[in-house]
């Protein structure tokens, strides 16, 4: 069993930060990519940023460009995510996600295995 837990979401002000982190436990598996989603409510799954396990490289959803920062600790088998800047629309519950397969993009929820139950953030305007 995999389990991937988030930590770190809260409330916020508008153009404050926060810092989410997702540690995975459980029994090991080779992963390919991370990423992490939010939903709001009312609206679908959207992709906020991917980075790929082995060589590093990132990607982000076109609304949280310039603003947030996905890293890893490949030791610690964490992935964070520095959130800047932050907005009324950033409201959402975040979701960590780990892909077991070697893919062409991450940027699609259904590239994931793993997800992880989700935290709040909520920013006020």
């Amino acid at each position: 069993q995999v389990h991937l837990v988030e930590s770190g979401g809260g409330l916020v002000q508008a153009g404050g930060s926060l810092r989410l982190s997702c540690a995975a436990s459980g029994r090991s598996f080779r992963r390919y990519a991370m990423g992490w989603f939010r939903q709001a409510p009312g609206k679908e799954r959207e992709f906020v940023a991917a980075i790929n396990w082995n060589g590093g490289s990132t990607d982000y959803g076109d609304s949280v460009k310039g603003r947030f920062t996905i890293s890893s600790d490949n030791a610690k088998s964490t992935v964070n995510l520095q959130m800047n800047s932050l907005k009324s629309e950033d409201t959402a519950v975040y979701y960590c996600a780990a892909s077991t397969r070697r893919l062409a993009t991450y940027l699609n929820e259904f590239a994931y295995d793993y997800w992880g139950q989700g935290t709040q953030v909520t920013v006020s305007s």
